[in-house]
């Protein structure tokens, strides 16, 4: 089966109509014809669900529709090259993206990130914020350390970040390819990626290369569904403050985007 959409026809289209009256949202007649009340059936079932509501049936609403044909999703893995990267990222040392490259990527298949935007979402947030393609800790700043503070002071009782007082500010600092900052993810995202409590103990583990390719693509896992949602609407700054939590690093990200967008295979 194909992804179903707008125009679609024919015996499965008339197999969705069914399902969705069968789950409680009704397309109208089963007609073998995606029309507008099929679209806006699936739109709602959609929402429902918690996947992007594009309206269009792909791998993972005919997963959540309990079809049993569903097809294959597309990557746009194949075409995610060292010499494409090299382009978005064009003051990188082309070694450092020959070897955690293949790092990055696999995260996103282990993680189902495999289409067009998603991956271009994970190598721009790199590029924003580890432009080098390696793992890093984050520096000091005056967004992050007061006038004459201790170290990352500013992090310590922020509560957005979990964090709970001195020590945790400048412990749970950012790390990794996106820059994973707060106690809270880095429990919530160790746990994720299977290390258990292990991250909290020992945060600088985010920097490792192999788990800092896990934690960028969990990361960005989290917040699928909305950077999704501003990605479609080619709203690349709402898309980087779901990262970021703000908009530092937009112009690189931004770049990188935009080349790989030009450069990048679409997913098939």
């Amino acid at each position: 089966m194909d992804t179903l959409r707008m125009g679609s026809t024919g015996a499965d289209v008339s197999t969705l109509q069914d399902r969705l009256r069968a789950l409680g949202f009704s397309p109208g007649a089963t007609d073998g014809d995606f029309g507008p009340g099929t679209q806006a059936a699936v739109l709602a079932f959609q929402r429902s669900e918690g996947l992007l509501a594009d309206g269009m049936v792909g791998p993972r609403t005919a997963v959540a529709l309990g079809l049993t044909n569903i097809p294959e999703a597309p990557s746009a893995i194949p075409g995610v090259t060292v010499q494409v990267v090299s382009q978005m990222f064009p003051r990188t040392l082309v070694r450092n993206i020959q070897v955690n490259l293949p790092r990055v990527l696999g995260a996103l298949v282990e993680t189902q990130l495999t289409d067009k935007k998603m991956v271009l979402m994970a190598l721009g947030t790199i590029r924003a914020e580890t432009e080098s393609f390696l793992p890093i800790s984050e520096f000091q700043s005056r967004f992050n350390t007061s006038p004459g503070g201790h170290p990352f002071d500013l992090y310590d009782n922020r509560k957005d970040l979990g964090n709970q007082g001195p020590p945790d500010g400048e412990r749970y600092r950012g790390r990794g390819f996106v820059q994973l900052t707060g106690r809270a993810n880095y429990q919530a995202h160790g746990l994720a990626i299977g290390l258990g409590d292990q991250l909290v103990k020992d945060p600088d583990l985010a920097n490792d290369p192999d788990l800092a390719s896990k934690l960028l693509a969990s990361f960005i896992k989290s917040k699928e569904v909305r950077i999704k949602e501003a990605l479609q609407a080619d709203d690349l700054a709402t898309a980087r403050t779901l990262v970021n939590g703000g908009s530092h690093g937009l112009a690189d990200f931004a770049d990188a985007y935009r080349i790989g967008e030009s450069l990048i295979p679409e997913a098939a």
